[in-house]
């Protein structure tokens, strides 16, 4: 296929994501679900160029920016505090995963190595965060859960990879090492951290210097490139591409209050915002697409479903099953745990844990990992056929489903942490509060005089004060010039004030970005307004 025909190719799969987009709203599907079928009808059509997928070119491109998306807007206080539960998943239950689907499978296809059936577990066992993201994002759920969700897709791919390769290994050599795979996770991880937190730091210093200098287009680009930064250069020397970079992802967001001005981050979220849209409507219709090439490459569906229907089957009945038999036992130790310790915590919710052990949706790390097995790999096709079911059943059956089963359980969306915290309305009360404050403190000129008596004025003043300035704005311009610095240095200490609340634990993360969101407009609109634009 000529460049052309490739870019004329990307531009027709863009369309095809719009329609979709639309046709999955009003039908009520998870876009995801109807991508992946969109994208699996487009191979049929008469014309359509055979397509195939570079593994290390999906990883490489689609994980990390999607990744650092998801990691910016965790809240470090929420991850923090239910790491050990994040940990629980992102490890235990895709070792589990790994071991339950390699003793199904052996147990289908008896002829089949033991390493190549742990390696086919590997690779279906991390639940996905792209396929996570763009479920979860379209249902409500209780914090907690959320949270566990979301940090177990974030730090489960580095698990699922180290296994993987270490089945393929043995699988290849026939010599397996429990304690080196061990070790070699502790490194990786160990190491991901370093590249995440150094590539990290450097970014946020990078941002100071441009906030400072008004460089706003470097500034987005630099968060552009950070996320390939960090993975590259953790993937080369030998660290975890994935833990660097969500580490990174953390500190940005968490610095990003303090780097950004509002116009950056306004320009920068929007920017941000089309880039993952697109990302993620292009890995599920390619998914779609590459499957013609597997069916193509094993031969009639009729042959198909004889040799591999059975332990396909039990691939994908492991894979669920598993999830659910590990959420399930892991809350009734957690509960005996806390028993023994003496402490009365009560019984973890059973729909809560219905709903993480359906919520194990699988996807682009999947299909990558599948797609990168060498040739001589035993049981190959098995296990590229069974990459496939998992993430369609996962994500068609299971990503389809979760909105209906949350709504069966009754399950709220407010926990008891939540209701400790100021709402969004006791916030905004103490954010205008100080920024009352600060108006009244520079209302007055030295004399004790009132400068800028309709500052204290409500609402309606801003309509007659912006009339007035636009009939005569060269007279007014220094009075302008005063009265908008005033507005600006209320605006400065409400955000300094929302911080602090924040840092404080007193408000939540999705708090702060609407006060955030509302203080950037003010001072985007007394900027504009001030120099006369």
């Amino acid at each position: 296929m000529s460049p052309v025909a490739q870019f004329e190719l990307v531009l027709v799969l863009l369309v095809a994501v719009v329609c979709l987009e639309l046709a999955a709203r009003w039908l009520r599907l998870p876009p995801a679900a109807a991508l992946i079928l969109g994208g699996g009808a487009l191979t049929f059509i008469p014309g359509m160029p055979a397509f195939s997928l570079d593994p290390e070119l999906v990883l490489v491109l689609f994980l990390p920016p999607l990744l650092v998306a998801s990691a910016y807007f965790t809240v470090w206080r929420d991850f923090r505090r239910n790491l050990l539960g994040i940990l629980n998943l992102a490890i235990g239950a895709v070792a589990f995963t790994t071991l339950l689907v390699g003793l199904a499978v052996h147990w289908a296809a008896p002829g089949l190595p033991w390493a190549a059936c742990f390696a086919l577990g590997a690779v279906v066992s991390p639940p996905d965060a792209v396929a996570a993201k763009a479920v979860l994002e379209h249902v409500r759920l209780p914090r907690r859960t959320m949270v566990l969700l979301e940090g177990e897709s974030l730090l489960n791919d580095a698990a699922g990879i180290v296994l993987f390769r270490f089945a393929v290994a043995a699988a290849l050599t026939g010599t397996f090492s429990i304690t080196e795979a061990a070790a070699s996770f502790v490194v990786l991880a160990l190491g991901g951290v370093i590249v995440g937190g150094l590539v990290g730091y450097l970014c946020i210093q990078a941002l100071r210097l441009l906030r400072r200098i008004r460089e706003l287009e470097i500034g987005i680009t630099t968060t552009l490139l950070m996320p390939w930064a960090a993975y590259i250069g953790a993937e080369r020397v030998h660290a975890s591409g994935v833990i660097a970079t969500v580490v990174a992802g953390l500190l940005l967001g968490w610095y990003q209050h303090e780097v950004f001005k509002a116009n950056g981050r306004r320009t920068g979220t929007a920017v941000w915002q089309v880039m993952v849209y697109l990302l993620e409507a292009f890995v599920f219709v390619l998914i779609g697409l590459s499957l013609r090439g597997v069916l193509q490459r094993l031969g009639t569906a009729n042959d198909m479903a004889q040799t591999l229907g059975l332990p396909v089957l039990a691939v994908v009945g492991a894979v669920v099953l598993s999830r659910f038999a590990w959420v399930l036992g892991a809350d009734r130790l957690a509960v005996l745990r806390d028993r023994l310790r003496g402490g009365d915590a009560g019984p973890p919710s059973f729909a809560a844990s219905v709903v993480m052990g359906w919520a194990g949706m699988r996807g682009v790390v999947t299909l990558a990992v599948a797609l990168s097995l060498p040739e001589a790999m035993p049981g190959r096709d098995l296990i590229l056929v069974s990459a496939f079911a998992v993430i369609l059943v996962t994500v068609l059956l299971q990503g389809t489903t979760l909105g209906v089963l949350i709504r069966l359980l009754g399950m709220g969306t407010v926990d008891g942490r939540e209701e400790k915290m100021l709402t969004r309305a006791d916030a905004s009360s103490r954010v205008a509060a100080t920024q009352l404050a600060t108006v009244e403190a520079l209302a007055r000129d030295a004399d004790g005089q009132i400068r800028h008596p309709r500052l204290l004025e409500q609402y309606g003043y801003r309509a007659r004060a912006a009339q007035r300035f636009s009939q005569d704005a060269e007279s007014l311009a220094g009075e302008r010039h005063a009265h908008f610095d005033v507005v600006l240095a209320a605006v400065a200490a409400g955000r300094t004030e929302a911080l602090r609340l924040h840092r404080s634990g007193q408000i939540h993360d999705e708090v702060l970005h609407a006060l955030e969101h509302d203080l950037d407009l003010q001072e985007l609109s007394a900027e504009r307004l001030r120099d006369g634009v």
